[in-house]
């Protein structure tokens, strides 16, 4: 624990690192720690009717002010750090109380948000099932439900994108076609791709793994390494995917995506081997979004990686696996702290980035641990709101302290779903 010293709020300057001892809601700051910026912020500090504020000696830029020689400094120990009179509702707590409400609303859109996310994956559930029972039926369903999803994708002014929790309904299976088709959608907005072509790609990326249903699943679900045989008879469900595809009557292209998911740009991709431009412009879109949520989310069950680490390893290690302007575009929109990443703050904080707006994916929407803050009110703060805070680097989970892991409660499963129902809805508040 850091040293800390108590000053008389005199003292106060700018440079200074304090620490309100209220609770969060008793003082007008997003945070209840933070270096003090300017003369607003004084003036607020002394308006919450302290005697003595705590201060950090070793994250201040600047010595508190020198007291005059005759400035009292006598003050009770039951009124230090403690207000001294009801604290009057001034037009920062009046902001404050703003904040809570939009954070409770943000709540409420989250749940509605999940909601939504668990339902769609049901859907897709019971069109698999029924799949090869009912083909036109089903396929009709299909293409309506994704029909849907790409008028409000890629007709939304603004798109914005959440992490969900674990709690699926049992349903983690379709999660990977849904993150897939979401995801292949994201890209597919940023490029300005017409409706009926992203509605064909909807449908491939949905059933992209459709012969999977052909492989043992002692095979899939083995924790360790593939054997060659097994890896061979793996990258079957390709071909087998194909054939199923065309007895559906699936769309050409949606044929194509469910044949050619596999395939990477510099030739190292199954089951042809194709380079570069020799793969359709959507099974290269479905490619990366397919390979990125392999990594979050692998198909044996052993840990994933972080989605920070998932895109770093592709841009850094994985980069000529993959369309290059395409993996641009796809960094871009999820920004470099996607959803789901744990980050410090250059206030030291920690938070978890919640929900990012592909136009300012740097701008993300956190949930910040904050002690005394109970978990279901957790604060949110959104990025953009905060121009004197940044997020500095990406923390494992393992790094992370055991009380904050659990209140933070980041998902051992990450998947994404967008909120494009109302205009500018979503990380932008």
């Amino acid at each position: 624990m850091p040293e800390t010293q108590d000053i008389l709020l005199e003292q106060l300057q700018v440079g200074l690192y304090v620490h309100l001892d209220l609770k969060w809601f008793e003082h007008p700051f997003a945070f209840s720690h933070f270096k003090i910026k300017s003369q607003e912020q004084i003036h607020q500090l002394r308006s919450l009717g302290l005697q003595r504020i705590r201060i950090d000696p070793a994250l201040s830029d600047v010595q508190p002010v020198a007291l005059q020689v005759d400035a009292p400094v006598a003050v009770s120990a039951e009124s230090a750090g403690k207000p001294s009179a009801p604290m009057p509702e001034t037009p920062e707590l009046a902001a404050k109380r703003a904040m809570m409400e939009r954070m409770r609303q943000q709540r409420e859109n989250a749940a509605r948000i999940e909601h939504a996310f668990v339902d769609t994956a049901r859907e897709i559930k019971d069109m698999e099932k029924n799949l090869f029972a009912r083909p036109a039926e089903s396929l009709q369903k299909a293409s309506e439900m994704i029909g849907k999803i790409a008028d409000s994708i890629l007709s939304a002014p603004e798109l914005a994108i959440h992490v969900m929790g674990d709690r699926t309904g049992g349903e983690e299976i379709y999660l990977h076609s849904l993150n897939v088709t979401m995801l292949s959608m994201m890209i597919a907005r940023d490029i300005k791709l017409p409706r009926e072509v992203a509605s064909a790609m909807g449908v491939g990326s949905m059933f992209h793994d459709l012969g999977v249903r052909n492989i043992p699943d002692k095979v899939l679900t083995k924790s360790e390494a593939w054997t060659h045989s097994e890896q061979n008879l793996y990258e079957t469900h390709c071909a087998v995917g194909t054939e199923m595809g065309q007895q559906l009557k699936f769309p050409a292209a949606a044929v194509a995506i469910v044949r050619d998911h596999h395939e990477m740009y510099d030739g190292s991709g199954y089951p042809r081997h194709l380079k570069g431009e020799e793969i359709g412009v959507l099974a290269r879109i479905v490619a990366i979004a397919n390979y990125y949520d392999r990594l979050c989310n692998p198909v044996n069950g052993t840990p994933g990686l972080t989605p920070h680490e998932a895109l770093s390893l592709m841009f850094a290690k994985n980069r000529g696996k993959f369309d290059p302007k395409l993996l641009q575009v796809f960094i871009r929109c999820l920004g470099v702290y996607p959803p789901g990443t744990i980050v410090q703050l250059s206030n030291g904080a920690t938070g978890m980035v919640a929900t990012i707006n592909t136009e300012k994916p740097n701008k993300p929407e956190l949930v910040v641990y904050e002690p005394g803050v109970p978990r279901e009110d957790a604060i949110m703060v959104d990025m953009d709101r905060e121009s004197d805070l940044n997020i500095v680097r990406a923390i494992k989970p393992s790094q992370v302290p055991k009380e904050i892991y659990a209140y933070l409660s980041p998902r051992k499963r990450v998947s994404y779903y967008f909120d494009a129902t109302k205009p500018g809805q979503g990380a932008t508040g």
